[in-house]
């Protein structure tokens, strides 16, 4: 059912204050409480108290004309008051803001070449508007003949590992002639290093971040794009090929190539929660529900994102608490309430929901660096860390 949910955004204004006290009607614009059956407040203290069968979410509107607070349905949990309530909730969780995206790193290992051999590395890589623009993604090779051996040595030697993966870099960060479009420079969407002495230097490619794409007047221009990069590495003998790398001959792969790290999507951003109010917008205005592509002429729309800042969102899945409580055909949708609240604002919004709810499943984890590894290459430090 979860495509037919009704969805109702509360974007809560940074630095919210929750009511203590009064009613929907003193809600000042903006402003996100929660409320009991009887219109009181409800706080993390009494949202559980005897006789609350159920709570409500409102928000306080800048636009008041023929309309009141912005509220959500009837949300009953499990544990109000005792347990003795028909809890309609669902599900309940919340997605923890992560503003800066992890890219993904593959690294190059155990290569098996020989002096003078033709090897050639592949990149395809993928996200949305590169599987746009490519079929089956992006697909770039670079082809290099494995340095000479020395002078009288055995040629069936296997090669000076560093050197090879030298040669490889260079040709990886090669700038190719401007005049084609078709040209990508392979170094503004990827860094490459080496890493290590030796036989057992690696070659470590890892993902830049995306361009991001501003959010012009027009409403309906630019939506924001939920995106990553993700790319696969092929390391063969021979020349360039076309064939599909996934099913080629394994005795032509030359080296080792393994993902150390997945790359993730941003969460929380501003950029993302002002979509989703324009997205979640006609289910909340009682008059005036379409957004048009000049800002000015949609006078219910408002918005309480501030740019820059990440934001927390919690989200309340639920049945409508006066229709039966079971699934059927008679039960047409249920509800989702989203909570948006900027991270410094977001324990006082937790501690209420809990107290209704009970403990909510987050998924808390941002991904970050902790391991140090040195290259050679360059003679650059960087931080990254394994996570297959």
């Amino acid at each position: 059912m979860a495509d037919f949910s009704l969805n109702t955004l509360f974007v809560v204004p940074v630095g919210n204050s929750l009511p203590s006290s009064g009613s929907t009607q003193d809600l000042a614009a903006g402003q996100v409480g929660f409320f009991k059956p009887d219109y009181s407040v409800a706080t993390a203290a009494n949202i559980d108290d005897a006789g609350v069968k159920y709570f409500y979410v409102a928000q306080g509107r800048q636009n008041t004309y023929l309309q009141g607070s912005k509220r959500s349905a009837k949300i009953a949990g499990e544990i109000q008051n005792g347990g003795s309530n028909k809890s309609n909730v669902v599900e309940f969780y919340k997605i923890a803001g992560c503003p800066t995206p992890v890219m993904e790193i593959w690294q190059v290992s155990n290569f098996s070449v020989k002096c003078g051999d033709v090897v050639t590395l592949t990149i395809r890589a993928h996200s949305s508007y590169l599987d746009t623009l490519y079929f089956n993604g992006l697909t770039r090779s670079v082809t290099v003949q494995a340095p000479c051996c020395d002078c009288g040595a055995d040629p069936c030697t296997d090669v000076d590992v560093p050197a090879l993966i030298d040669q490889f870099i260079q040709k990886l960060t090669q700038h190719a002639p401007g005049i084609n479009p078709d040209n990508i420079i392979l170094s503004n969407f990827f860094a490459f290093k080496r890493i290590g002495v030796g036989a057992t230097s690696i070659l470590q490619i890892e993902g830049k971040p995306l361009t991001a794409y501003g959010q012009p007047c027009d409403v309906a221009a630019f939506p924001y794009e939920y995106d990553r990069m993700w790319f696969r590495v092929f390391v063969y003998s021979g020349p360039a090929t076309t064939a599909d790398f996934l099913v080629t001959d394994n005795c032509e792969i030359v080296a080792e190539a393994q993902v150390t790290q997945r790359s993730n999507y941003i969460t929380g951003s501003s950029e993302e929660i002002k979509q989703m109010e324009k997205d979640y917008y006609s289910y909340q205005a009682p008059y005036l529900k379409h957004l048009y592509r000049m800002a000015g002429f949609n006078g219910n729309f408002e918005s309480q994102v501030v740019d820059g800042t990440t934001y927390d969102t919690f989200y309340v899945k639920f049945r409508d608490y006066d229709s039966p409580q079971t699934w059927g055909d008679y039960v047409e949708m249920d509800s989702t309430v989203i909570i948006a609240c900027a991270q410094a604002d977001t324990a006082g919004i937790e501690a209420v929901l809990e107290a209704a709810l009970g403990a909510v499943a987050a998924d808390n984890t941002c991904l970050t660096t902790t391991s140090t590894t040195t290259t050679s290459y360059a003679t650059t430090s960087t931080t990254t860390t394994l996570i297959p």
